[in-house]
């Protein structure tokens, strides 16, 4: 009959097991120390990196067919030029955010006029108010995000439980690349706020100097290919390396009350020629926490040092959806900030692309945060806000995915902890019943 191994030889296994596997030591994710845990993502420009446990769906050029995406769900699809359209099931007290991200292939061939556009629509074929998303890819076929919003508000359309659609339009010229591209279809849910309790007006007057920006020595930080595996940064100033037609990503958490100011700043490259020069050759885009493009900033590059500066965002409040500025509505929600950078596709005729261009990013999260509105359901649950696993992820330089494995260690090390626990409180308790029957029998011959 074999024998079972002791509570203890069981622990110390599975804490074996759990520092050899691939997320085990985690610390090593945190790129501050010089390093990723990852190989370079971008390198060879590698492809957006889809969102895990992403659920393929095909939608319909009518209503009549369209496939229904869960809210609170994460959908993958292809989309040529034209529109597809989606059906959603809302209920009558919770926004919602439908984000379409199209994932161009490197080297297709877009222009100015190219895009997409998200909006949702009622049965009846009537759009919601205010809600339409749009985004345009310029010269560089890089990853866009478009938004649309169910926004709640009162005496508008749309605000009744039932049946809606997500129309997704892709526009290309005719001389643009026609292929059908990956798109990533994200529906994220924010809560309604209690009884009485919902801000109706923008705030008129808010803190909107320029940033004062740190000037620390740069850290190693290596973006990731999109919105699933941004690099977690805080305040602080962080270096990276961008190759001609490179978008990297980033994110940062910024709580209610909070702005963000931020710049991106490349050196002097090789050069392979002695006169070059391109118009958009550094591109910054900063994206809220349901992926709407908040500001985007771009300049020209000509191989020598060149910079772009954002002006900080207005202070995370729930009442700034209700602006008229874009700019200021985007700061609607406490969460996590994407920051796209691209060195544009055009800086490889006058560059080595062989050798990368040093990037250097200054983050600056200014303020105390602000107590969060008070919802009727957690906000943390629908992905938003911003707590201490946030925190940690920017202090250690955490993309999603390794901070979600970084959390399953650390459950399973407190198992283990708990079963050496449980193994030495045994072994004690059997001690002392041998000495209690030691004592007993010292009288017996």
């Amino acid at each position: 009959m074999p024998r079972t191994a002791p509570a203890g030889a069981v622990a110390l296994a599975a804490a074996v097991a759990v520092l050899g596997s691939p997320g085990g030591a985690y610390g090593a994710h945190a790129a501050g120390a010089g390093y990723a845990a990852e190989p370079s993502p971008q390198a060879g420009a590698a492809a957006y990196r889809p969102a895990e446990g992403a659920r393929k769906v095909e939608g319909k050029p009518t209503t009549a067919d369209a496939p229904l995406l869960d809210v609170g769900g994460v959908y993958s699809d292809t989309l040529g030029p034209g529109e597809r359209l989606y059906r959603l099931g809302l209920d009558d007290n919770s926004s919602v955010y439908v984000s379409a991200v199209v994932q161009p292939p490197r080297g297709a061939k877009v222009g100015y006029g190219d895009g997409i556009e998200v909006e949702i629509i009622t049965t009846e074929g009537r759009r919601c108010q205010n809600n339409t998303g749009r985004a345009g890819f310029g010269y560089d076929p890089v990853p866009v995000s478009a938004v649309a919003v169910r926004r709640l508000e009162e005496d508008s359309e749309c605000q009744g439980r039932g049946t809606y659609f997500a129309r997704v339009t892709r526009t290309a010229a005719k001389d643009s690349d026609q292929r059908a591209w990956p798109v990533e279809l994200k529906i994220q849910r924010e809560p309604g706020l209690g009884t009485g309790s919902a801000p109706t007006t923008a705030p008129s007057v808010w803190p909107s100097a320029s940033p004062a920006l740190p000037g620390t020595d740069p850290v190693a930080r290596t973006g990731g290919t999109g919105f699933n595996d941004a690099r977690a940064l805080g305040s602080g100033v962080w270096r990276d390396d961008l190759r001609p037609g490179q978008t990297r990503y980033y994110r940062v958490p910024v709580d209610w009350g909070q702005q963000l100011g931020l710049s991106a700043e490349i050196a002097k490259a090789a050069m392979t020629k002695q006169y070059g020069s391109a118009s958009n050759g550094l591109s910054v885009a900063l994206y809220s926490p349901y992926r709407a493009l908040v500001d985007s900033k771009e300049t020209s590059y000509d191989g020598k040092q060149a910079g772009v500066t954002l002006p900080k965002t207005a202070p995370v409040a729930y009442e700034n959806r209700f602006s008229s500025d874009a700019e200021v509505r985007g700061a609607r929600l406490a969460g996590w900030y994407y920051l796209a950078v691209t060195l544009g596709g055009k800086v490889a005729e006058f560059t080595e692309d062989a050798t990368p261009v040093p990037l250097t990013l200054r983050v600056q999260v200014g303020g105390d945060a602000a107590k969060a509105p008070a919802y009727e359901e957690s906000l943390s649950a629908a992905g938003f806000g911003v707590g201490a696993d946030e925190r940690n992820a920017a202090r250690d330089g955490l993309t999603a995915p390794e901070a979600a494995d970084a959390a399953e260690n650390r459950s399973a090390m407190g198992v283990v902890a708990g079963a050496g626990f449980g193994a030495g409180a045994l072994l004690l308790l059997v001690l002392g019943g041998w000495m209690l029957l030691a004592r007993r029998g010292r009288g017996t011959p």
